[in-house]
């Protein structure tokens, strides 16, 4: 069934089998016009649009060809916002694009597709990012040229090699990403409630939601001591004086635990990546990056981007029915707990106080990003059944209280070893360009989500490792105790480990059930039938 009808602001939506999709009036499309998102909304269209309605929008966008009859460019910007290096060599023509300086992207689908296709997954190899490149005008890597940061030298004028022009990182999947947020949120705001409570002189341990973050100290001058804070990014925890409160903020994106919300790593990417400045990050009437194009998404297309990977469906277990494999997989999940994986990789948080009901934007977001009370506040449910599925539910019906089974404690952790210099990222996201700590590299990687895994390869942060048996061998640091002890188990353990983390999908769209058999069919674990097991709640 096809037919058009009106939003309350007078919008065209058109329905297709029942599914509402943005569609752009006649008008507004010219002959000849190439276009990956002929329309975009207006400010405040958002408080009035439906959820689907914005989904739709900000699917739209996600899945957008950007191309230069929009913005889709950026002739005189880096992909950090400022003036090129040399603006005398613009980025147009063959250095239009750019596979480590970008832009690098014609959309966002264009990297984020697997698994089943899906706009928002994770990406192969071919689609890893080169993170921290964008600050070059253009890499070309031509020993010759000594300018700083327009082809190859770095920002003292040394040159710089494929290896360290930036740090390069695996593209992540946003599966069940408005969940993670949500429980960033509600973490901090239980490190918040610790940190207000401390009087002078006071030590406090920071624990949220059972994971423990350390100590905070404010001595008895009011100034703060976050030497003992742990497991949080740098930004978190430094102050513009020493009297300032640490934010304790939990950053649950990036695999350096960088960026604070979906929003900002929406208006980094569209920039990044596609050369689209948006309004809220760059400002209105402007054309900063002398594309010929001002205002190339409204504050409102970026809410519904932010709110369509937010709603994006939860990974789940897929078990086949296979006496061998089923026991396998019960073992793997106790091997998973003895040896200490779940330490960190803890199998699920709850999200309590109704904390489903997502909002934009995040009331922790950083400058140049929108922050709460500079307009209204848009609210989804994240449990809603009329959202992608699968979805997670309180755990009863009229319940406070979901578990996210995400294989995380949100914390920074460092998994590289010590003495192997190799294994470290090149440079600190954390630190300015011109700290000495931003050429010293990166140790410290947020807990990988497991859910949804094993079907989003390749692994690691870097996406270097083909299989997951490479990923468990490659934890050094602080994981190094569970990495020996995993070495040291029996084969059949090893092996029924690596088979419970193979049951960790993302399942095919419009999937139902959270755990389901090889034909994609609901099922209970563990299947007391046949182990004679006690049913697991």
């Amino acid at each position: 069934m096809t037919l058009l009808t009106k939003t309350a602001t007078g919008a065209t939506i058109l329905l297709i089998l029942g599914f509402p999709c943005l569609a752009t009036a006649a008008p507004q499309n010219k002959i000849g016009q190439e276009l990956g998102a002929p329309h975009h909304l207006v400010d405040d269209e958002e408080f009035e649009l439906s959820i689907p309605e914005l989904l739709n929008q900000g699917k739209s966008l996600f899945n957008a060809t950007w191309t230069n009859q929009e913005g889709g460019r950026r002739p005189l910007s880096k992909g950090t916002g400022k003036q090129l290096t040399d603006p005398s060599a613009p980025l147009v023509g063959k250095r239009a694009f750019n596979r480590i300086s970008g832009p690098d992207a014609n959309s966002c689908t264009g990297c984020h597709n697997a698994p089943y296709g899906i706009p928002g997954g994770g990406g192969d190899f071919v689609s890893s990012v080169f993170v921290l490149g964008h600050r070059l005008d253009f890499a070309t890597f031509d020993q010759k040229d000594k300018r700083p940061t327009r082809g190859t030298a770095d920002e003292n004028g040394r040159p710089m090699s494929l290896q360290n022009v930036g740090d390069f990182r695996a593209t992540t999947g946003m599966f069940g990403a408005g969940y993670i947020e949500m429980l960033a949120r509600q973490m901090t705001a239980e490190l918040h409630a610790i940190r207000d409570r401390l009087k002078l002189g006071e030590t406090a341990e920071l624990w949220a939601k059972g994971v423990y973050f350390g100590k905070l100290t404010r001595r008895k001058d009011a100034s703060w001591d976050t030497s003992g804070v742990q497991g949080l990014s740098r930004f978190a925890v430094i102050s513009p004086t020493p009297l300032d409160r640490p934010t304790l903020v939990i950053r649950p994106w990036q695999a350096s635990g960088s960026v604070v919300s979906l929003r900002e790593f929406t208006n980094n990417a569209y920039n990044h990546h596609h050369g689209i400045q948006t309004i809220e990050r760059f400002g209105r009437g402007t054309d900063l990056d002398g594309d010929g194009f001002t205002n190339e998404m409204t504050r409102a297309d970026v809410t519904a981007v932010s709110l369509y990977q937010a709603a994006m469906s939860v990974p789940g277990r897929v078990i086949p029915r296979d006496t061998e494999i089923e026991k396998a997989v019960f073992s793997g999940e106790k091997v998973f707990s003895q040896i200490g994986c779940a330490r960190c990789h803890i199998p699920a948080l709850p999200l309590d106080k109704k904390g489903w009901m997502y909002t934009e934007p995040n009331p922790y977001n950083t400058p140049t990003n929108l922050r709460a009370g500079e307009t209204k506040t848009v609210t989804m449910d994240l449990a809603s059944p009329d959202l992608p599925q699968p979805r997670l539910t309180p755990l009863l019906p009229e319940g406070n209280v979901v578990m996210v089974p995400a294989y995380t404690d949100l914390k920074l952790h460092d998994i590289t070893d010590p003495n192997d210099p190799a294994e470290a990222e090149a440079l600190d996201l954390n630190f300015f360009v011109w700290s000495p700590k931003f050429k010293a590299g990166n140790r410290r990687f947020l807990t990988k989500r497991l859910w949804g895994a094993a079907n989003e390869p390749p692994y690691f942060h870097h996406g270097l490792y083909t299989t997951m048996r490479q990923a468990v061998l490659g934890h050094n640091g602080e994981a190094l105790p569970e990495r020996r002890t995993f070495e040291a188990l029996p084969e059949y353990e090893k092996d029924s480990l690596i088979e419970f983390l193979k049951t960790l999908q993302v399942l095919p769209p419009g999937t139902k059930h959270l755990l389901v058999d090889e034909n994609h069919q609901p099922r209970e674990w563990p299947p007391t039938s046949q182990l004679g097991l006690n049913k697991v709640p």
